[in-house]
């Protein structure tokens, strides 16, 4: 299928399959899948700033403005690069709330999986077909809850934002070199001046190790508050 992608945003008809009409001329050496599958390669080995038409196009064995025949810009390589890495949601479990636990792990496992997903920029509303079926599978698992379609998007919006938090934060603790909070000396070190400059709780907390570094079931607390909170918000209907 092609047709003028005109003031359209970059990537957002190549997502959906439509191409830029042909211009005359040899048939096209490369296909706009290989490109996206060589920058998610280029993601997945090297990080986010690998992911570059240069580098694909070495890669490739073409000339960087050949890239141009496939697609108009960095920008849109980026698109189409995060459309294909995302790829389809999960089947999700019935009830609202086992919905967006799934959905949550889901995206938490896939930002682990592929951790440059988190430095794709973002820039609006998603529009493309996986990211869209992201959005889809969440909001019926809500509709179930009989809120607005304002107020479910906006709890898909809030469920969304704690995923990306806490994959960044996991990311951040996992590729940190510095000295973990709970290692012996750091206690040594820090426990009577906790004492002498009157934290009390803090003190408390660091003796029995309830103050550290890992996350360990803080996925599961911080989710289940956010959905104790929807809960509220469905009984107020």
């Amino acid at each position: 299928m092609t047709e003028d992608r005109g003031e359209l945003p970059p990537g957002l008809a190549l997502s959906w399959g439509v191409l830029p009409a042909q211009r005359r001329g040899p048939k096209p050496a490369l296909s706009i899948e290989q490109i996206v599958d060589t920058g998610i390669e280029f993601g997945d080995r090297d990080g986010f700033e690998a992911i570059s038409l240069q580098r694909i196009a070495a890669h490739l064995g073409v000339t960087t403005n050949a890239m141009y025949r496939y697609v108009r810009s960095k920008e849109e390589l980026i698109v189409l690069v995060h459309e294909k890495a995302v790829g389809l949601p999960p089947e999700l479990p019935q009830g609202w709330r086992p919905a967006a636990i799934a959905w949550v792990d889901a995206q938490v496992k896939l930002y682990d999986d592929r951790p440059w997903l988190l430095d794709v920029p973002i820039r609006g509303a998603p529009v493309t077909p996986n990211l869209l079926r992201w959005v889809e599978a969440m909001l019926q698992a809500l509709a179930e809850t009989g809120l607005s379609q304002h107020d479910n998007l906006g709890c898909l919006m809030l469920l969304d934002g704690y995923a990306r938090n806490y994959a960044n934060l996991a990311r951040q603790l996992g590729s940190s070199d510095n000295t973990p909070v709970q290692a012996e000396q750091v206690g040594r070190f820090l426990v009577p001046r906790l004492i002498d400059g009157n934290y009390p709780i803090l003190t408390s907390m660091y003796t029995n190790q309830e103050y550290e570094d890992g996350l360990d079931d803080d996925l599961e607390f911080g989710l289940a508050r956010i959905l104790d909170g929807i809960e509220v918000l469905i009984a107020k209907q």
